[in-house]
């Protein structure tokens, strides 16, 4: 029986677990830290170093002094986390700036610099596009990739830029913190797109001269299970733990939460709705998808690849509803009162609520389609530009309809990535849904509805990063021979087939989501570039 520590975190805030894991895999405890998320008006995303160190130190000390464990029971520390981020240290291991998030898209301009010229393939130069297929089975199409926003700093903080040793991601800092160790595993440094998987598995000597990028930069890389280290003596006496305890390298949300779900067979598909939303089906290739923006990037374990198509913004939606459509923003009441605070009410969080009132209006919501694209989109469409819509108001609309079209809005961009994935992959005609969106039955039969695809959802689904980290732990320290292994003690807690009478309407409005974008796509440009 093993005690791990798993880190998920996510844009707002770190959730940290406990988990005991033998015959099963069991949730002794968990806490939540939050920390922030900067929105900058050119365009960038940032966030702070330190207080996602705090977050977990906090947290991590919470779950010690709450539960049964002991600091010195502790076999292992893992870590699930957004992707994609760009956090630039020094020597010491310290940030040098404030980490980019992946949400930053501020270095159009230097992007279109680089490769904005020649004959175009998907917006990029085709003589690099085709180089980096060669190597890496992959593209940099998005203003979003790490790279650029590495090329970003280099033009525009050039002082910042002279103290830099190494390029991390997210999870990577932390490890760094951790243990002093500077390392990507497998899945971040491909997410560079300067990793070359075809041949020597190594980051691309000839990539890094294309783009600008120093390769002294780039740290050495090691898998997911590996340990890249031990926490030191400083780490263990802010987090509560103790010195020595093995780090292994974890992976990114795209991979682990699939883990997480149980979906680790190849052919078997996952569905995400959290802050973000995704469509992730495991292959045994590399498959890239250059004109609707889909790679399979690297998975957990060797010769598996997970084809992942993402959305900026998916639970984002229902948290801007909470705060604009839901409560009264301009103060026509005098007074309001948020249902889960009412000391009589049933529900436990005003998104229960939401998710209650919006099931008594008809599928369709009345005609009313909402586009979820509160930050841009990245797929099947890259454009940051791009923008939320509420289309087809009337007089009879209120805004039970309009909250069901949001919710209904982000299921319909799930199911488009999933249809554009079926165009080079084969994706499960039962799919794993996961993250905040599957705690609600109303939402899960949404989505079987809306795909005609079974929906299965499984126990602690907003825990499944933080499972999938665990599992990393239980594999690295063999406690399981493989990831499929330890997968197979994630069961079905409930299942969801799909409404036929539902889907017919959906399938009708789903049509007209599909064209919103070519409709405004000028418009949206001329307002938000």
């Amino acid at each position: 029986m093993l005690h791990v520590i798993a880190y998920d975190f996510g844009t707002s805030g770190v959730k940290t677990c406990v988990f005991k894991v033998g015959e099963t895999i069991e949730l002794v405890g968990s806490a939540y830290g939050k920390y922030d998320l900067f929105i900058m008006e050119d365009g960038g995303a940032e966030q702070d170093a330190d207080q996602w160190w705090d977050a977990m130190c906090q947290t991590t000390r919470k779950l010690m002094s709450e539960t049964q464990v002991e600091p010195g029971d502790i076999a292992g520390i893992s870590f699930c986390s957004q992707m994609q981020g760009i956090v630039l240290v020094d020597k010491d291991g310290d940030a040098v700036r404030r980490p980019m998030s992946y949400m930053d898209q501020r270095a159009g301009a230097g992007m279109k610099e680089v490769q904005g010229h020649g004959i175009e393939i998907s917006g990029a130069n085709a003589f690099m596009l085709l180089k980096s297929l060669r190597l890496t089975s992959a593209a940099s199409t998005s203003v979003k990739d790490p790279v650029w926003k590495y090329k970003w700093v280099e033009k525009n903080e050039p002082d910042i830029f002279a103290k830099v040793d190494k390029w991390l991601d997210v999870k990577e800092y932390l490890i760094c913190r951790a243990t002093g160790e500077k390392v990507m595993t497998k899945d971040s440094a491909y997410a560079t797109f300067l990793y070359r998987t075809r041949g020597k598995w190594e980051f691309s000597d000839e990539l890094c001269k294309m783009y600008g990028v120093h390769r002294e930069h780039l740290p050495r890389v090691i898998d997911s299970t590996e340990a890249a280290g031990r926490l030191s003596e400083k780490a263990a006496g802010e987090l509560g733990l103790v010195e020595g305890i093995p780090v292994y390298g974890g992976g990114g949300d795209a991979n682990l939460i699939g883990v997480g779900a149980g979906a680790t067979a190849v052919g078997q598909t996952h569905v995400y709705s959290g802050t973000s939303g995704w469509v992730g089906t495991v292959t045994d290739k590399q498959v890239v998808d250059i004109e609707s923006m889909i790679a399979a990037i690297v998975g957990v374990e060797q010769g598996k690849y997970t084809y992942f198509a993402e959305m900026e913004t998916a639970g984002k939606c229902f948290e801007w509803v909470k705060d604009h459509l839901a409560l009264d923003e301009i103060g026509i009441y005098l007074k309001k009162n948020n249902v889960a605070e009412d000391p009589e009410s049933t529900y436990n969080s005003l998104y229960e609520y939401m998710s209650d009132v919006i099931d008594d209006v008809q599928p369709g919501a009345g005609g009313v389609i909402f586009t979820p694209w509160l930050h841009g989109n990245r797929c099947p469409f890259e454009d940051p530009a791009a923008a939320g819509i509420f289309f087809n108001i009337k007089l009879d609309t209120g805004k039970a309809e309009m909250i069901r079209a949001v919710q209904e809005g982000i299921c319909y961009h799930l199911r488009w990535m999933l249809e554009c994935q079926d165009k080079k992959v084969k994706t499960s005609q039962t799919i794993r849904f996961v993250g905040g969106g599957a705690s609600s039955p109303v939402v899960c039969q949404m989505l079987a509805d809306i795909t005609g695809r079974t929906v299965e959802t499984v126990h602690d689904t907003q825990d499944v990063g933080a499972v999938g980290a665990a599992m990393v732990v239980a594999v690295g320290c063999g406690a399981f021979s493989s990831i499929d292994e330890a997968a197979s003690l994630i069961k079905v807690k409930e299942r969801f087939t799909p409404n036929e009478d539902n889907k017919a309407v959906y399938d009708k409005t789903f049509k007209v989501f599909c064209e919103l974008y070519k409709s405004n796509k000028k418009n949206f440009q001329l307002l938000n570039m």
